[in-house]
């Protein structure tokens, strides 16, 4: 999906704005990576899809990885055990097994989500305190926004991991060199603890929402032109799942690398002829249908982006049908099977590991196809699944 960066005006009778022209004019360039939300479900898919792009040689290309919610489980994992890759001189990081999907499974064999509810229900402490504890617990240990790479081309990207913040309506970032939200103002530097950016990004509402981070009025740079630069907006950040904003990830890579490469593991929305009445469950449908329509669009203008020459890349999904790609030798990956992947609960719920496999499977197969279909189209051999013996 080639094509020169250029600006699209809007649809005058179009009730939204198209991501195109929203931009400011100028040049862009490198490559971004997009993780999508959807709990383990989605955190596993990315794992399969984040291991094509490692054998194609790809994570040394990336300039941003830009992650929300279950797709910063993935992403945090991958950043802040970077050092350890080993990567030859391909470009293929030797360690990626060990260091990435190895953790990743076993966090995906343990429930967090029920624990932490009740728990945090109890106190002390918040939910969002006890999810946290337990990525601390299980995959991240005491490191910091410190242990993310520091972002240089062909060496390392830069991480940017996303949550929404309650307060203003906006995204706020963690990375490693900053801490923002664009209204409120930015943090030097954070020395906060990976699990609980990562909690943040994937404080799924309203359950698991929100998470609050304390902060002092002195740990930010002096304000510019932030309109909320002021207690308590900067001293009590309320945070919520980063797909509440922008479950694609693609609002922090969009203005900044010409390149884009989504991967979707979120959910559909699925017909409910009688919606339940009581708030809670009520409350846990309107949420769904607000997922569906933000992801809905995002798509859509992603995918207009790729036809229309603003963007190149590619887009894969949980719910892609492989053979869309029309490539010749794409791996076996039969709609009916992979759709019952794509129907898993977003939860942060124990994956068998048969359900693991065949989700790692799914995302190195459909990341193959988009890559090889739209990005990396040299010849080469056919790949063979990461777990052969399960397919999807």
């Amino acid at each position: 999906m080639k094509g020169e960066p250029r600006v699209v005006t809007a649809d005058p009778t179009s009730p939204v704005v198209t991501i195109e022209a929203a931009d400011a004019p100028g040049s862009r360039g490198g490559t971004a990576l997009c993780l999508s939300g959807g709990g383990y479900r989605a955190m596993v898919f990315h794992l399969g899809a984040v291991w094509r792009l490692n054998e194609l040689g790809f994570l040394l290309k990336l300039d941003r990885v830009s992650s929300v919610s279950g797709g910063s489980i993935t992403a945090a994992t991958l950043g802040s055990r970077w050092s350890r890759l080993d990567f030859d001189a391909r470009g293929v990081a030797r360690g990626f097994e060990s260091e990435v999907v190895t953790p990743v499974r076993s966090l995906a064999g343990r429930t967090i989500d029920a624990g932490a509810i009740v728990l945090g229900a109890l106190g002390p402490g918040s939910i969002g305190d006890r999810i946290a504890d337990a990525y601390r617990r299980h995959l991240f240990g005491g490191a910091t926004l410190q242990d993310l790479p520091e972002a240089r081309a062909g060496v390392a990207p830069r991480f940017v991991i996303n949550a929404s913040n309650v307060q203003s309506g906006a995204l706020w970032r963690f990375m490693r060199h900053a801490m923002r939200d664009y209204r409120v103002g930015s943090v030097p530097r954070p020395r906060l603890e990976l699990a609980v950016a990562v909690a943040a990004s994937s404080a799924f509402p309203p359950l698991l929402s929100p998470v609050r981070l304390e902060l002092r009025a002195s740990d930010y740079d002096p304000p510019t032109s932030e309109d909320l630069h002021r207690e308590p907006f900067t001293t009590k950040v309320a945070l919520t799942d980063g797909g509440v904003y922008d479950n694609l990830g693609l609002e922090t890579a969009w203005k900044r690398c010409q390149t884009i490469l989504v991967s979707d593991g979120g959910g559909k929305m699925q017909a409910e002829a009688e919606p339940k009445g009581d708030w809670a469950r009520h409350s846990l449908r309107v949420n769904e249908l607000i997922d569906n329509q933000v992801r809905s669009l995002r798509k859509r203008q992603l995918l207009a982006s790729f036809r229309n020459g603003a963007r190149e890349g590619t887009y894969w999904g949980i719910r892609s049908d492989v053979r869309d790609y029309a490539l010749p030798d794409a791996l076996d990956c039969p709609i009916e099977r992979t759709t019952e992947l794509a129907n898993l609960k977003t939860r942060l719920k124990r994956l068998e590991p048969r359900t693991q496999e065949r989700l790692i499977n799914w995302g190195y197969a459909v990341c193959d196809a988009a890559m090889r279909r739209h990005v990396a189209p040299a010849p080469m051999q056919k790949p063979a699944f990461p777990y052969p013996d399960v397919g999807v």
